[in-house]
């Protein structure tokens, strides 16, 4: 299946497309547009000003995924957290590694193209994922 979002992706783009690859579409193809007009007609538009998977609310564009989805892994929701403070950063979660994850990725973003920046962030999020997978088995934080 085809999704497209804007260009330029930074952390909320870049965390719903490796949620679409993980837990909606393992095939997914993404395309990149300056304009939402320009999102081809058989592509699912996502994180993009008035499309279905957006911004609603108070809720960022990985968190409306999550939402539409029914989407219940609490490891996925604890990245939510994560992703809506580094993408809005309103102080509604306590997370304090949204600053950094936000850096890594706008940093990661300036040394190639949107692809490159999807290939090079899925082990960040897979990263993430496994941590508090982890921690939610132990009960405690991984050593």
């Amino acid at each position: 299946m085809k999704w497209a979002t804007r260009e330029h992706i930074h952390i909320d783009r870049a965390a719903c497309a490796w949620l679409i690859r993980r837990c909606i579409d393992p095939d997914a193809a993404f395309v990149f547009v300056t304009d939402p007009a320009d999102v081809p007609a058989d592509a699912t538009p996502f994180d993009m000003r008035g499309v279905d998977l957006g911004h609603h609310g108070d809720d960022c564009s990985f968190e409306t995924i999550l939402r539409r989805h029914d989407l219940t892994d609490p490891v996925l929701w604890r990245i939510a957290e994560i992703i809506h403070e580094a993408d809005l950063d309103d102080e509604r979660y306590d997370a304090p590694e949204a600053p950094g994850l936000d850096a890594i990725l706008r940093g990661l973003s300036m040394i190639g193209d949107d692809q490159h920046t999807l290939t090079i962030t899925k082990p960040i999020f897979d990263g993430l994922y496994e941590y508090y997978h982890r921690a939610q088995m132990l009960g405690r934080e991984p050593a």
